[in-house]
């Protein structure tokens, strides 16, 4: 049985400690894109200086995010499966990371006040969505190739908690030296005028965390082209795709016969889509309910990321001592509870019934509790459950695998943004509209019972 055929399946040998590292900076290069814009400054720049209000703010970002994630839901399982058939991911990751170097730089150019300012950040968004998402789908991949099975949850935990580090350096970065703070002077956190001669009263510094985000990933995933080795060509281009899709069909057609492997995906996409939309719409949450500034936004991320990074160091840690399972389903039940803490606070109240003082700031520390919560659990729960994903299939089905679990969690992705930009749009509330994430993150934890720890049987 498949479950048997994992468990005997040989080990590699082993990469260099060079290339285990090389390969744990893609998540270091990439993390700035959801720290930086898709959560802690250009989202919520986009709903206090683009949108015309917080609800229609978290709306359109909400549709933007949903078709995104359509198109990758559509492509990664395709591309996945041609990728397992010919061999080599790096090809793969430099072509999407055009896109996403391409997509990130186009944001500079949504300017208040201009036309078109909406529709060039939320298309700017989603095509270095679709080029970030897939680059990371294929550098997934090469993840069991570098070390055995066992040690797969140290290297994934590793790797997120250095994406995390990244995040948080770039986004200090910016706060101090880039992002307006006060709007009447122009000035940064740190009180400096912006880098680079930029214009902080029209809010340049806000905008060019684009072409930073852009600049940050191609110096930084240089090593994983220079020093990981990639997989070897395995036959000829020219049959790759009828091979690939008449392959990626017959795993499509076992799929509910291996129990565990279909179990995980269907949990997994909803507990990663509560979460994905947690991301997306928190920052824009924050300075819509609790009227946070870009510059309080960012700190929050700050916090955030600092927990995130420990979170996925010691998550990586618990997953090689008691597998990734049980790090998975803890994680998912904080996260839960994380949510309804956020969804129950607001400036005058918080969980739902304990009035506060107009002035007080329990709210905000309320939230940033509930952020440090999320910051923590997300990077251990993501990180576990790259391991887990690898357990369930073998070594020849890896990159199809991570297009699978794309397409698991970007196929219904639009679930989340969609819920919940029309319970905004119907309740004219981002406090009602943002609920529909703790179902989903229900749903998810429910689904892990019938995962198995070392694959399908």
């Amino acid at each position: 049985m498949i479950g048997a055929t994992i468990g005997q399946t040989e080990q590699p040998a082993g990469a260099s400690k060079k290339a285990r590292v090389s390969w744990m900076f893609f998540d270091w290069a990439a993390q700035p894109f959801h720290t930086v814009i898709l959560t802690f400054i250009f989202g919520p720049y986009f709903a206090q200086h683009l949108a015309a209000s917080g609800a229609q703010a978290q709306t359109s970002w909400g549709w933007a995010v949903a078709i995104g994630g359509l198109i990758i839901a559509f492509l990664a399982p395709i591309l996945g499966a041609i990728s397992d058939a010919t061999g080599p991911r790096k090809p793969y990751i430099a072509l999407f990371s055009v896109l996403a170097v391409a997509g990130a730089t186009s944001l500079f150019f949504a300017v208040p006040g201009t036309q078109n300012a909406v529709m060039i950040a939320l298309v700017g968004l989603v095509v270095a969505m679709i080029g970030f998402e897939f680059a990371a789908i294929f550098n997934n991949a090469m993840m069991p190739d570098l070390v055995s099975r066992k040690e797969l949850g140290e290297l994934s935990g590793n790797g997120w908690a250095l994406g995390y580090v990244g995040g948080v350096t770039s986004l200090v970065f910016i706060l101090a030296f880039m992002a307006t703070s006060d709007a009447e002077t122009g000035k940064t956190l740190l009180g400096f005028d912006p880098l680079f001669g930029l214009d902080g009263k029209s809010f340049e510094g806000d905008r060019a965390t684009g072409p930073f985000t852009a600049i940050w990933y191609l110096v930084f995933v240089l090593p994983l082209f220079l020093f990981v080795p990639d997989a070897k060509n395995r036959q000829a281009t020219k049959n790759a795709v009828s091979l690939a899709l008449h392959k990626l069909m017959a795993t499509l057609k076992t799929l509910p016969e291996r129990q565990s492997y279909f179990a995980f995906l269907l949990s997994s996409l909803f507990y990663r889509d509560g979460l994905n939309a947690l991301y997306a719409f928190g920052g824009i949450y924050a300075a819509g309910v609790l009227g946070l500034s870009v510059t309080q936004v960012g700190i929050f991320g700050i916090i955030a990321a600092v927990a995130g990074a420990l979170g996925a160091f010691i998550g990586g840690k618990m997953d090689k001592k008691f597998g990734p399972k049980p790090v998975v389903a803890i994680s998912c039940l904080v996260l839960v509870l994380a949510c309804l803490l956020v969804v129950s606070t607001t400036p005058n109240y918080i969980l739902f019934v304990i009035p506060v003082d107009a002035q007080s700031s329990v709210p905000l520390l309320t939230f940033y509790i509930a952020g440090t919560l999320i910051g923590a659990f997300g990077g251990s729960i993501q990180a576990a459950s790259r391991t887990l994903l690898v357990h369930q299939v073998r070594p020849s089905e890896v990159t199809e695998a991570f297009g699978l679990y794309a397409f698991s969690g970007r196929a219904t992705a639009f679930i989340g943004p969609i819920a919940v930009a029309i319970a905004t749009g119907w309740s004219g509330s981002q406090q009602i509209g943002i609920s529909p994430i703790v179902v989903l993150m229900l749903m998810g934890l429910a689904g892990l019972y019938f995962v198995k720890q070392k694959g399908s049987a």
